[in-house]
């Protein structure tokens, strides 16, 4: 082998050997336990950057490992493919979508190849190619046979730079999750899908999560959002309706004093037609109406009202009560109408002083200390009910109860449990999508496009216009088709679909990619999932990782799969930073993973990343940090060299205990290195901390080499051999080429992972503390197992000790054995 290490030779030989050899591919193997490893697929940009090395490296460590470990590994890649940036880049450059995607495609795939991931590549899947976005119409197909997608007109939100429609998912504080423009509200025709009808489901089955970081399951129980409570509605006799609300807070009902309805709420209309203030009514509801759904509900944002004139009943006491509309109602959430308790709700305390609208005391504080003359704000916490008629006295806890029957029992209300969630919109007025399989009829109406005429495929002459309708509108020969039905003439549903769809259903498809009959096997499906361990950021716990919950449920529904989770296990690995911030192209701090690959190699790459920092929390970078690991693996390099001839001539085993110190000792290092980076990388996933053990050994390596003249041949073989399996995972091409240097002419990546000796962890001897009032005076060696008595005696023996106590006097002696001796002396 070469006296020096070369990285890029090493590198590109071994990435074309195990490409031609197939080396990751995976089948079904049922003498072995499966595992499935799977990073979040990427969107093809155009480049990797370091955050997808960190991804990918993760990923690819856990996969070596698993394999090494006899199971069955799946380590499957593809790419989420469709998407606003494509058709962005056709507008800017004049290139189509597809052509720009294919080729981000082919030099993404050729970078992930130089990081030598050992992904199955014949399981590729990209979402924008027809035999894949097939499956995902035939799935729209599906959800539309269950009664899960429908069609409506709604106020949907709308992104203006991107001309789409925006799930409430991807709106992010009230702007574009995607291009950070702010959002508005438009009426348009949309298709849905049921989620709502999972969401007690989606809540109850987080238990089973248990290899999920808590704060993700938190995320998405915040965002279903489930509330108990009831619902009643207030008589309004002047348009002979009723207005139904729902609240948490029915124990509060005599304290109502006015209700406030979304300027969206269709009552609206009425109660203001003839009023005198009719015309300043309408300019509020349109000027509120235009604004987003974040900025409205903010608590910094001032809450507005208008007063329509017109009142409704109470349900129980028969009072008038003022009907109002106000900013911060929303149609989407309960019913659009809420009950205004100011004594016992801060924004409702706000709103009525802003508006001089009444108070009343409706819960007192168990001490009874409250009143509402004195109150400066609202008192939310639970009580006693007051001013509340036959309720008087009752705990506000059990009032609820009480207040529901009687809501009930008078045929006024009922119990509800409400949800945050709303049905998930999927349309989108884009064209780089999978098209919504639906084709409109005026004698038929809506029809389904027949299976066996998927998928309906994207045309390619497409021009890219901005608009509130697709681009696909635009393409006559796409809109213009037969009914499926009746024969008769019919139009193509011109929106797509929202590209989470095609990344709810991806993992699926990995284990029968090439499935050409159906979406994939349920056998394969079934045998593979679900994903042992999925790997992504935290900025997709309630999109992408929501919507994939619901998807297998779903199909799990259909009786497509078994399983009733997608993920078992979740890793949200940390942001990879530099000078302080995330690294970004505006902010100029951008590291190029191929100019550290062409500098230092693609092992170095992926040392250093996975050593700086441990996966869940956020990297900094460090160009020191790198030249480090590029050292380190030229010192692996060296010292395998050093010993190469010996190995050459080991033969047999060695017998332990003929072994000298020096050796028993390397011996003891290797074996407690193959302990701590199993379990730091099988049980933590400390990779960090596992490079650490492994650096330490060879530094043993190192130290061995010059205390030992001649050593056992058989021990340094041993050595070798097992530091090159322990790093494999780490370093896949290095220590390829030093396995098959100097152990054997087969992979080092199909060796059996190492198993620790218990015995050689066992250590001869000990260094022992010896101090005196508490101060460290000196240390010594003695034989493992040695009692306090013993170990007193030694301590006393010692000539350091015999002259610091000269003349004093021994109050008492602490003995911790195998630690530390101390004297107490005055």
């Amino acid at each position: 082998m070469n006296e020096k290490y070369v990285p890029s030779g090493v590198e590109t030989k071994w990435q074309q050997m195990w490409a031609e050899q197939n080396v990751f591919s995976s089948e079904i193997n049922r003498q072995k336990p499966e595992y499935y490893v799977l990073e979040m697929f990427p969107y093809p940009s155009g480049n990797l950057h370091m955050g997808h090395v960190r991804n990918y490296s993760i990923g690819d460590v856990l996969a070596r490992f698993k394999k090494m470990q006899g199971y069955n590994v799946l380590h499957p890649m593809g790419w989420d493919a469709f998407g606003m940036p494509a058709e962005n880049a056709a507008i800017k450059n004049g290139i189509h979508p597809a052509e720009w995607t294919w080729s981000n495609i082919a030099n993404m795939r050729r970078q992930q190849q130089e990081l030598g991931l050992s992904y199955d590549w014949d399981r590729e899947v990209a979402t924008c190619h027809p035999g894949y976005y097939k499956w995902t119409q035939w799935l729209f197909l599906l959800f539309y046979d269950m009664g899960l997608a429908y069609k409506k007109k709604a106020a949907v939100n709308w992104c203006e730079d991107c001309n789409t429609v925006l799930a409430n998912e991807q709106v992010i504080d009230g702007h574009c999750w995607r291009c950070d423009s702010v959002v508005v509200k438009k009426e348009l025709e949309q298709w849905f899908l049921k989620i709502t009808q999972y969401a007690d489901r989606l809540l109850a089955d987080l238990g089973e999560l248990k290899g999920w970081p808590d704060r993700v399951k938190t995320m998405q129980e915040n965002w279903i959002g489930r509330s108990v409570g009831a619902e009643f509605a207030f008589d309004v006799p002047e348009i002979s309706e009723k207005i139904a609300v729902y609240t948490t807070r029915h124990d509060t009902i005599f304290g109502v004093t006015y209700i406030v309805l979304a300027p969206e709420h269709p009552f609206v209309e009425k109660l203001i037609a003839g009023k005198d203030n009719e015309q300043a009514a309408r300019a509020f509801v349109d000027r509120v109406r235009n604004l987003n759904e974040i900025s409205r509900t903010s608590t910094d944002t001032e809450k507005e009202g208008l007063f329509t004139g017109a009142y409704a009943v109470h349900p129980i006491t028969g009072e008038a009560v003022p009907i109002w509309i106000a900013n911060y109602v929303l149609m989407e959430y309960g019913t659009g109408a809420v009950m205004g308790v100011p004594a016992h709700d801060q924004r409702d305390w706000d709103f009525a002083g802003k508006y001089n609208l009444p108070k009343r005391l409706v819960i007192q504080r168990p001490d009874g200390g409250l009143d509402i003359a004195a109150m400066t704000e609202a008192y939310d916490g639970p009580g006693v009910m007051v001013n509340s008629g036959d309720f008087n006295g009752m705990a506000s806890e059990l009032g609820k109860d009480a207040l529901a029957d009687w809501l009930e029992s008078h045929a006024v209300g009922k119990r509800r449990i409400n949800y945050r969630l709303r049905d998930w919109l999927i349309s989108r007025q884009r064209y780089w999508g999978a098209p919504i399989p639906i084709v409109y009829c005026d004698k038929c109406g809506a029809v389904l496009v027949p299976k066996d005429q998927l998928p309906v495929m994207l045309p390619e002459n497409v021009r890219f216009d901005t608009g509130s309708v697709s681009p696909l509108a635009q393409v006559a020969d796409f809109i213009n088709c037969t009914c499926p039905k009746c024969g008769g003439p019919g139009r193509r549903e011109t929106d797509t679909m929202d590209t989470f769809i095609c990344s709810s259903w991806y993992y699926f498809r990995y284990t029968d990619a090439q499935n050409a009959a159906h979406p994939f096997e349920s056998a394969k499906a079934n045998y593979w999932l679900p994903v042992d361990q999925y790997i992504g950021g935290i900025e997709h716990a309630i999109l992408h990782l929501l919507y994939s919950r619901f998807f297998t449920k779903v199909l799990k529904d259909a009786g497509l799969i078994n399983v009733n989770e997608p993920f078992k296990n979740l890793l949200t690995q940390g942001m990879v930073i530099k000078d302080g911030a995330k690294m970004s192209k505006s902010k100029g701090n951008v590291v190029s993973p191929e100019e550290i690959i062409r500098k230092y190699g693609a092992d170095t790459a992926r040392l250093f990343i996975l050593f700086a920092a441990p996966p869940e929390r956020d990297l900094e970078w460090s160009d020191q940090g790198v030249e480090g690991a590029y050292r380190f693996l030229g010192r692996l390099w060296r010292i395998v060299a050093h010993f190469e001839p010996l190995i050459k001539t080991a033969e047999g085993s060695y017998d332990p205990d003929k072994l000298s110190k020096p050796e028993r000792e390397l011996r003891r290092v290797l074996h407690v290195t193959i302990r701590r980076v199993t379990d730091d990388i099988g049980e933590r996933f400390n990779f960090n901390t596992a490079i650490s053990a492994i650096m330490e050994l060879v530094n043993a390596f190192y130290a061995f080499r010059e205390q030992e003249d001649n050593p056992s041949p058989t021990l340094v073989r041993e050595v070798v051999a097992g530091l090159l399996r322990l790093l494999a995972p780490f370093a896949p091409h290095i220590t390829e080429e030093l396995w098959n240097s100097v152990i054997a002419s087969d992979s080092v990546h199909k060796q059996l992972w190492p198993e620790y000796d218990s015995g050689a962890v066992k250590v001869d001897e000990v260094e022992i503390v010896l101090q005196i009032n508490g101060k460290v005076r000196d240390k010594i060696v003695v034989p493992v197992g040695l009692d306090a008595a013993k170990l007193e005696a030694i301590a006393f023996q010692q000539e350091k000790v015999k002259t610091l106590l000269a003349d004093k006097q021994v109050v008492r002696v602490i003995c911790v054995p195998q630690k530390l001796v101390n004297i107490v002396i005055k």
